[in-house]
């Protein structure tokens, strides 16, 4: 006994599938309209306001709350890193108002969280598409493979170097295969170069002098600066050839 379907049901059955094909579609590109907006609209404020100075401005505003400064303070850098502000003047001011000790405990609880939310981000707005290319490029995705095999490791290097873009990694590293575990703690390559500018920032001791277009340093806050630069330009060298050898590894393995 064979039943037959009424053909009105078959007209919605097949409309049904077409609206299912063109949802995801549609979030899609929404979804992307939405990151470029956003990225628009806070390039655009960078551009318009005097970046410096809004945020020397900001820091006089946090040292001013008493207690609540600590709170304040881990919450606009957290904000900022999201929003690819630059976290220097950040740190130099974490140093200026809350001391070396205080100071780098903060800027590192903050600076993580930023991270940790721009991973976050990347990874459930952007891994989609990103799974979609990989599949498409089976050596991209071999590649992909082999650097999360090793992802606290070069996560701990790039985070060593402050000279590499560290808001653009934290989106980067989102849409990797990489477990949030190895980069939560991969983010303690961070401390060496938070210490060492939040020193420098406590070394200043006063806020106007970071918030100047070119702060004077002391001698002693001058040579750690050629320190940091150093170290940076010798570890991003090592990271980029251990990420190469990885990568040339996992295309061998490929092919």
């Amino acid at each position: 006994m064979s039943t037959q379907l009424h053909p009105a049901v078959k007209v919605v059955t097949m409309q049904e599938r077409q609206k299912s094909r063109i949802r995801p579609k549609s979030k899609r590109i929404f979804r992307w309209f939405l990151i470029a907006a956003s990225v628009a609209i806070a390039i655009v404020a960078i551009n318009c306001c005097h970046l410096r100075e809004l945020l020397t401005n900001t820091l006089m505003w946090v040292d001013n709350l008493g207690y609540w400064a600590p709170l304040a303070f881990i919450l606009i850098y957290n904000l900022a890193t999201v929003l690819f502000i630059p976290g220097a003047i950040l740190t130099l001011g974490g140093g200026v108002i809350f001391g070396l000790v205080f100071g780098s405990l903060y800027v590192f609880i903050a600076s993580t969280l930023g991270a940790t939310s721009a991973f976050l981000i990347g990874r459930y707005w952007s891994r989609s598409w990103v799974l979609e290319q990989l599949e498409a490029h089976p050596k991209f995705k071999a590649i992909d493979k082999a650097v999360t095999r090793e992802g606290f490791k070069i996560v701990f290097l790039t985070r060593l170097c402050p000279l590499l873009p560290f808001n653009l990694l934290n989106y980067a590293f989102g849409v990797m295969q990489l477990s949030l575990r190895d980069y939560f703690f991969g983010s303690v390559g961070m401390i060496p170069g938070t210490i060492m500018y939040v020193y420098i920032g406590s070394l200043a001791g006063d806020l106007a002098s970071i918030g100047a277009s070119e702060m004077p340093l002391s001698p002693r806050a001058d040579a750690i600066n050629w320190a940091i630069n150093i170290m940076s330009l010798i570890v991003a060298a090592i990271a980029i050839v251990y990420i190469t050898r990885i990568a040339s590894k996992a295309l061998e393995e490929n092919i």
